[in-house]
């Protein structure tokens, strides 16, 4: 594995972009860490802390380690005259904000959408929210598990009549992060010909209900409420997970073609002419007796062997991993999902690499981790503060 560098000397595609980080929680930081990955110039901006208090979380943890590389940190108190005087300074060289406060609480700060785009109007502006801007919802406090909740999703996740199951991710939150970071895109690009920012916004709620999609539509188009299927495909059939001798396999036999060669494979050939299993409809309708079929033969050998069966006959399979599994996988390895990163507080450790591949640019930790206000001075030096500016809103002793 590559030697883990401060920081990687090729700059990214949005070098040049100065964003201001005012997020917390997770889903504002999965959105900036799209842009700081990819080479912009991110500040987070995060309260002073009180003895023994860290209010961005535990600081050297995974999570948060693993959130906000490739960021400088500096601390404002946006409540107080000298702080928010500097969060407006910074504002002039800035071309994005994030933020997922609370409507009221923003406006309240003087750091809305109307503030900052008064001070410049070139600022493209990224928010979330639990429930969206405005509306009967705008006001309450979101989380990940209620949208998942609210959305339906925790409705269709599970295992038939087991009750309302969350997703093992917080999806809701992850979800809206990308999507925010997309419409801030959008809304640079747009800013190319206008010469103007935008208010980009989205909610849990809104991300969450989003990636319903085609549960979604069920409803809209065919008004079919959509349930709990467990393991199983709803139409695809055989689709879903079978033990083996060592643990259980995905396998995706989803067409009748498929099936036909996933009956061949498997040492059943008569299953495909089997009355009531060559049709899709009839399959579906005898799911259950399918998959007790398969699971007797399936569980005779171990997930390798049928991995390398289906393989060879060109039939979707997989194993299933605990997350240890994932990242000794030679494909994942291949891809370096794991990205590596030296931190001066905990050495050398591994975070969770960008998704994405552009060519000519290298995915890379630029900067590791920032300690709480690690860059104040360094960045309000750069906005032209006076060192006595400075102090005033650090507190400092002149």
């Amino acid at each position: 594995m590559p030697e883990a560098p401060h920081e990687a000397p090729a700059a990214g595609p949005l070098a040049g972009l100065r964003v201001l980080d005012l997020t917390l929680a997770r889903a504002g930081p999965t959105c900036v860490r799209h842009l700081a990955d990819w080479g912009a110039d991110v500040i987070r901006i995060e309260p002073p802390a009180g003895p023994g208090e860290d209010v961005a979380g535990r600081r050297h943890g995974a999570d948060f380690q693993n959130l906000h590389r490739n960021k400088r940190a500096i601390q404002l108190d946006l409540k107080s005259p000298a702080g928010h005087a500097a969060f407006l300074r910074l504002l002039r060289d800035a071309d994005v904000v994030v933020e997922n406060m609370r409507p009221a609480v923003k406006r309240r700060l003087r750091i809305a959408w109307p503030d900052v785009h008064a001070v410049n109007p070139r600022i493209v502006y990224g928010s979330i929210s639990g429930f969206g801007q405005d509306g009967p919802y705008a006001d309450r406090a979101g989380v990940d598990q209620i949208a998942q909740g609210m959305s339906g999703l925790m409705s269709i996740t599970g295992l038939p009549g087991q009750g309302p199951v969350r997703a093992g991710i917080a999806v809701a939150d992850l979800t809206a992060g990308n999507l925010l970071a997309l419409g801030i895109i959008m809304a640079l690009f747009e800013r190319t010909r206008t010469g103007l920012g935008r208010w980009v916004t989205t909610s849990l709620l809104q991300a969450q209900v989003f990636m319903l999609d085609f549960q979604a539509a069920r409803w809209l188009v065919d008004q079919e409420v959509a349930g709990q299927a467990g393991n199983d495909h709803p139409t695809g059939i055989p689709t879903g997970v079978f033990p083996t001798r060592d643990g259980h396999i995905n396998i995706a036999a989803s067409s009748s073609r498929l099936f036909t060669r996933f009956c061949a494979a498997i040492g059943r050939p008569d299953w495909a002419e089997k009355p009531g299993w060559t049709t899709q409809a009839g399959r579906s309708a005898d799911r259950l007796a399918i998959n007790a079929a398969i699971a007797e033969v399936t569980r005779t050998q171990p997930a390798a062997h049928w991995i390398e069966l289906f393989e060879e006959a060109g039939i979707p399979c997989g194993p299933i991993y605990a997350i240890d599994q994932v990242f000794a996988d030679p494909q994942v390895q291949h891809l370096g999902l794991a990205m590596p990163m030296q931190s001066p507080a905990l050495g050398r450790v591994d975070v969770v690499s960008s998704a994405l591949d552009v060519s000519g640019h290298a995915r890379a930790v630029r900067r590791p981790t920032p300690e709480a206000g690690e860059h104040t001075r360094e960045v309000l030096r750069e906005a032209g503060l006076s060192e006595a500016e400075i102090d005033a809103v650090t507190g400092a002793a002149p």
